[in-house]
Formats: C-alpha cells, structure tokens, sequence
C-alpha cells in the first residue's frame, strides 16, 4: 500500500459544513407562493361574506325550522322496497358505467396533455382546453341536454357523468404522468422500441396505482351525484327521492337518505381496503421472494396483493358487462341520435347573454364568492377532521373511526338536500348555498386530507417519535410539513367544485347563477 492511498484512509473525513445559527428553513419560492395565497385568500373572503350577507346569527333564527323540517323526517320509511331496490341498483350501475367511459377517454387525452408526452404544445394546450371544459360544464347540465335529445332513462346520466368526469381524470391522469420518474423511460427510448411501447412499458405501471386510486374516488363521488341527476328524469334512485320531497314525504326522503347512506359506507369499506392493498402491496404478501434462476419463469409470484388486483379486476369487468345487460342499454344509441344530440348541443352556440345582461355579471360575483366562503368555511373544520381521520396520525382507534364517520355521512347527504335545508332554515339566498357547500366540503375535503396524509412516508414520523416527540411534535414537524402541497392543492380543487356545485344549488333558490342556467337550458 503506497503512502498516498495510506493518508488518504488514514485522515478524517472533510469537516461538515457548520449549520446556520437559524434552524428556520431557507425561504423558497414556494413558500412566498404560499404567503401570497394566503394574503389574497382572507381578505377575499371577508369581501365576498359581506356580499352575501353570511351572517351566522341568521342560524339561530331557523334552529326551529330545521327541528321542524327533521322531525317530519322522522321515523324514516322505505314505502316501495322493490321498485327502490332497483332504482338503487340503477344508480350504482350508472355510477360505475358513468366512471369507466371516462377512464376510457381520459387516458388519451391525458397523454396528450402531460407536457412530457404530449406530440405537440399545441395538442398540449387542445388537450387542456377540452378537459377544462369538461370541468366546466355541471353534470346536471349535461344530463338535462342528454335527457332532451336521448329521452329519460338511465342512458343519459351514464353519458353526464361519463363527461363531467373526464374534467376531473383526466387531469388528475395528466398530473401523475407528469410526475413520473423518466429513468424508465429513457431505457425504454434506449432500446429503440416504438413511441407506444416506450409509454406502455415505461410509463403505465408508474401511473396505474395512482389512476386507480383516481378511479376508486370517481366512483365514489358519481354515485353521490347520480342521485342528484334523477331530478332532471337521468334514472337512478333520484327519481324516488324527487318523487318523495315533491309529495312532501319526508318519512320516504329521510329513508332513501339513510339506504343511500348505506351504500356509501359500505362504497368506503371497499375503497379503504383497496388503497391500504395499493399503498401496501408487500403487506401480507408473504416473505421475500428469492431469487429467481435465469432458467425459471420470469412470471411474478400469485402472492396475496396480486390475487386481490386480478379478482377486483375481473369483478370490475364482470360488473360492468352485467350492468349494461341488465340496464339495456345500447352503446349504439348514442350514434343513432347523432343528430338529435347535434341539434340539442348544437342550441348552445353562438353564445348569448340576451334577456339577462342586467343580472349575469351580479349572478356571477355572487356565485364565486358562494365558492369562496363555503371552501374557507369548510376546510377551517375538513383539515381538523381529516387529521384524525388519517390512520397513520390519529391519535387512537376510535377517534380514527369516529372521524371517518363524520366524513361518511357528511358525504352521503348530496348537497342539493343540504341547499334544502338551510334555505327551510333562514330562507332563500346565497347565505344557504354557502352553509350547504361549507358542510359537504367537510366530507369531500376530510375525505382527501386524510388519503393524502396516510400517503406521506412514514419515516419523519418514526424519527420524530423516536426522539420522544409527542402527536403534536409529530403532527407540526412531520406531517403537516411533508403533506401541506397536497392540502393546498386539494383546497384549490375544493374551491374550483364548490364554485360549479354553486351553480347547481340555485335551482332550489340557493343563490348565485344557476337560477339564470337552469332557467336558459328549460326554455
């Protein structure tokens, strides 16, 4: 050994760099992002409370109302168990078929609008722009045209959801394609195989897990919406519900709620099981395998995880030929009323504003700041709520359990019922819309709070608790840290939802513009 390789092993390692005397972090452009947001967003929601006159001293007024309102509910009753047997059915065949057809047109037009897969920043921005669309448009409104050109039925909601979710997957779809890792990638390009081969080999399986995730959430949120798209003749068990609040039986309403309440619990079940089998999927599994001679199959063990995704798989396909047997439906009836579709959306263009200029521009405000205050409203209780119900952080068993509760039920109640409500509490205006949005945000927000915080990887969490850190030590220093871009980001999607669901509360006098929509689409 020469003296050189000897000094070299011999003399201590470079010195570290001496930690700043400020153990705060360095200040990033993120951060400045986030002050920023948060600098706009509360005096812009000061501004649009006092433009909608929210006022929670108004509740106290209509407590006796509401206790009216539910004591006419009580006990709840199921009057025609057959014929709601099967427009339930009805309904969770929409949902699924409403949620499949947008997986098949969201997976190209993802692809085309991930910027690193897109051919073209063109095709880029085309992409963008039809998912936006998508999104903009509410699914009542699509179910209306649907119902005037293909009649009333089941057909029409599976189209109007199928639509309406392409604006959510698709992006979520383009998203996680562009946070891929493009190391597979490039081997894949490296060894010359086609365009198709590269994005299937190299891309799909980094995305799958998430698109499923995606998926299981869509399914979830459409059948809460397909109850709401009976109203306007879309089939399912919205039907029955309109039928029953029409004929003032609430007994009848109180007890579709509760059935519907049901199946969104046991919806949750499925879905809580078959993240922990994505998030986890060496869980239960087995041991290691070993290592697999050159000679052997190179086919992966059927360990326990893999039997769980071929059988969900199989049953997802085996549910959805069914679903369309048992519906009738004809995946040609779309084709053969082209051009009674093409007259019905044809009606929408050129765009006009005549006979409302005077009001839109109020409508409008008034509509995005319903979106603004119940979004701030409901994330001040949905990120509390979602903490707890997040089981990596909750405190204890039961808390865990009795937060997803809330979360469930809150998000059972569609809020269409929820706009009822209150408007029977302190009456008609955008003051109900806003209280309406504020709680089913507490759902739908504590909902992806606590996905996104079990998501979070564990290890800052064992190091905190390691050192004796206590739940707030470990909540402060190593979850909200880890999981605050997600929370904003589910903030951002919270307000752009409750801004179009807005939209669809001022069919029952809940303020904002959907009076003057759903009032143009019934001309």
């Amino acid at each position: 050994m020469n003296k050189t390789a000897t000094r070299a092993r011999l003399e201590p390692y470079p010195p570290a760099v001496s930690p700043s005397p400020s153990l705060c972090p360095p200040f990033s452009r993120e951060k400045l992002t986030l002050w920023i947001l948060f600098a706009t967003i509360i005096p812009l929601t000061a501004i649009s409370a006092n433009h909608i006159e929210f006022d929670l001293r108004a509740l106290g007024g209509g407590f006796e109302d509401v206790a009216n309102l539910i004591a006419r509910m009580l006990p709840p009753e199921v009057s025609d168990p057959p014929r709601i047997g099967e427009l339930l059915l009805e309904t969770l065949m929409m949902a699924l078929l409403g949620t499949v057809l947008a997986t098949v047109l969201s997976i190209p037009l993802a692809f085309l609008a991930a910027a690193n897969t897109s051919p073209h920043p063109l095709v880029q921005r085309a992409a963008r722009m039809i998912i936006t669309m998508c999104r903009a448009v509410p699914d009542l409104v699509f179910a209306v045209l649907f119902v005037r050109a293909l009649g009333i039925g089941v057909l029409p909601g599976v189209l109007a959801l199928a639509l309406h979710s392409v604006g959510m997957m698709a992006k979520l779809f383009a998203d996680a394609i562009e946070q891929i890792d493009e190391g597979p990638r490039e081997a894949v390009r490296a060894t010359g195989a086609a365009r198709l081969s590269e994005l299937v080999t190299g891309v799909l399986p980094q995305v799958i897990p998430a698109w499923i995730g995606t998926f299981i959430y869509r399914v979830d949120i459409n059948l809460r919406t397909s109850v709401v798209l009976g109203f306007v003749g879309a089939g399912g068990i919205g039907f029955a519900l309109q039928d029953a609040l029409r004929g003032l039986m609430y007994e009848s309403a109180m007890g579709i709620v509760l059935i519907i309440l049901v199946i969104i619990a046991a919806m949750e079940v499925v879905a809580i099981g078959l993240r922990r089998t994505l998030l986890d999927p060496a869980s239960g599994s087995g041991p290691a395998p070993r290592a697999i001679p050159a000679s052997s199959s190179v086919r992966p063990p059927w360990t326990r995880d893999r039997i769980i995704r071929t059988a969900t798989g199989a049953a997802t396909v085996g549910a959805i030929v069914w679903s369309f047997v048992h519906l009738r439906i004809n995946p040609l009836a779309p084709i053969a009323s082209g051009g009674e579709l093409i007259a019905v959306f044809g009606r929408l263009l050129p765009p006009s504003i005549d006979g409302v200029e005077a009001v839109l521009f109020t409508a409008v405000v008034e509509t995005l700041a319903i979106g603004l205050v119940a979004t701030v409203l409901g994330a001040i209780l949905a990120v509390p709520v979602g903490i707890l119900a997040a089981g990596n952080i909750s405190p204890s068993r039961p808390v865990y359990w009795a937060a997803r509760a809330v979360v469930l039920v809150v998000r059972a109640i569609p809020e269409l019922i929820l706009a009822v409500i209150f408007v029977a509490a302190i009456g008609l205006g955008p003051m109900a819309g806003a209280l309406a949005l504020a709680v089913g945000t507490i759902g739908f927000l504590g909902k992806l709070v606590a996905d996104s915080i079990e998501e979070i990887p564990s290890g800052p969490i064992e190091a905190v608790r390691s050192v004796g850190g206590g739940w707030w030590d470990q909540l402060f220093s190593a979850v909200i840290p880890q999981s605050l871009p997600q929370l904003v980001g589910h903030w951002m999607y919270m307000l752009d939802v409750n801004i179009r669901t807005s939209t669809v509360l001022g069919i029952v006098g809940a303020g904002g513009i959907g009076f003057l929509l759903m009032e143009s689409i019934r001309a």
